[in-house]
């Protein structure tokens, strides 16, 4: 088959579908073709760490788009047959099926899995990841089997799942080789917050350790072995160690890879005509002046709109500032910016950290890099204005909450 007009979407994730929707709103009328390896029609995955899994959401709640919209729009969508190949030369897709699709032009918004614990025992049953519904269906279904279970990671997963557990109302220890959990995002200062948080809703908290082992009987974990010859006995393991890309498909297609595929402010990837969105995108931010993968929904949401504008030409640069959000029993976060490990100068504090009411400030060279408010509302839109102006700041004056944001540059 020779090369089509056809936009191919490898990936039917949120960032594929948003890609679909913004390619038809942008006006194109050639033929967009979006794959899926899974079976499930493209939706959205905070819920699945959070009101899907409580139970507190519909399945049909999570869906990007009603079922009848791929249609209606004149998106072909292939569900259940991933893509095995890319061949630039021939601007073609090779899927599992046997089948092949040629392309104009070609979008990978593949996403990223959980990454594997590499110890013995990790492959009994019981032991749980999540990244997808059927994920979260498993550990839903362990919460009303379980009466204990240990969480391996103390990432946004981790502490999602463990919150989730808590409220189900099952024993839960978590285990974290850090001193603290989301250490290297949020560094000491503000990681005792979440420690904090659950170690006061009744997790046990283990940090600074070791898994070397998942035990069990039969097949089924019964624990997890740390390096230290101590052994937390589970019904259920849920592993949360963090995430890869799957840029396995662009390095096989020879395009540069580096934690991602390497793609530019307008998310061309080094072929001309490949481009990449969402988890799997290494993107050049014209804002940090440096290429950042961004693991989070709203980069999923947002991003692929860019790249479906570039593919159809116009001049793009995404450079919105990186948003993420999290809700765990009582506590709701929203966070804007980007810091590297102990990439910051101090962490100053508005509101009150001891009630979780707060909102924190992350400096660099006198600057805000980033801001995250706890339990305080409707402020993220000045706190992206003083990420996004770079001006410098007085810390007092950021420190004082009636002191309006926008007015603590000095």
């Amino acid at each position: 088959m020779s090369a089509s007009d056809a936009f191919v979407i490898v990936g039917a994730s949120l960032a594929g579908a948003k890609a679909a929707e913004a390619l038809r709103g942008e006006g194109f009328c050639g033929p967009v073709v979006l794959i899926g390896e899974e079976a499930e029609r493209p939706y959205e995955r905070p819920p699945l760490s959070k009101e899907y899994m409580l139970g507190q959401a519909e399945r049909d709640k999570i869906y990007t788009h009603p079922s009848s919209w791929y249609a209606d729009n004149d998106v072909d969508l292939r569900l259940g047959v991933p893509v095995t190949v890319i061949d630039p030369a021939a601007h073609e897709v090779a899927l599992a099926d046997g089948s092949r699709a040629g392309y104009a032009r070609l979008l990978l918004a593949t996403g990223s899995s959980p990454r594997r614990l590499p110890v013995p025992g990790a492959d009994f049953d019981g032991v749980l990841y999540l990244r997808d519904v059927a994920d979260s269906d498993r550990i839903k279904a362990a919460f009303t089997t379980a009466s204990r279970i240990a969480v391996i990671g103390a990432g946004w997963i981790g502490l999602e799942t463990a919150a989730a557990a808590r409220q189900a109302g099952v024993e839960v220890t978590i285990l974290e080789q850090a001193e603290l959990p989301l250490l290297r995002v949020l560094g000491p200062e503000t990681a005792r917050v979440f420690a904090d948080l659950h170690r006061e809703h009744g997790v046990g908290l283990r940090f600074g350790v070791q898994v070397s082992e998942i035990t069990g009987s039969a097949g089924r974990a019964s624990g997890v072995r740390l390096a230290d010859g101590g052994h937390i006995e589970a019904d259920a393991v849920i592993v949360a160690i963090g995430i890869s890309p799957n840029s396995q498909l662009a390095e096989a297609a020879g395009l540069e890879t580096r934690n991602g595929v390497v793609v530019d402010a307008g998310l061309r990837s080094s072929d001309p005509d490949i481009y990449a969105a969402g988890d799997v995108a290494n993107a050049y931010h014209p804002l940090l002046g440096r290429h950042i993968r961004v693991e989070h929904w709203a980069n999923a949401l947002h991003q692929p709109q860019a790249a479906a504008r570039a593919m159809l030409g116009q001049d793009v640069a995404y450079d919105r500032v990186p948003y993420f959000f999290t809700d765990q029993y009582d506590l709701g976060m929203e966070y804007s910016g980007y810091v590297e490990p102990g990439g910051y100068d101090e962490v100053v504090f508005r509101g009150d950290a001891a009630r979780r009411e707060f909102i924190a400030f992350w400096l660099g060279g006198g600057r805000v890099l980033a801001g995250m408010n706890v339990n305080v509302w409707d402020v993220n839109d000045a706190v992206q204005d003083l990420v996004r102006g770079g001006q410098p700041v007085r810390a007092a004056r950021l420190a004082d909450p009636s002191v309006p944001l926008d007015q603590v540059a000095g």
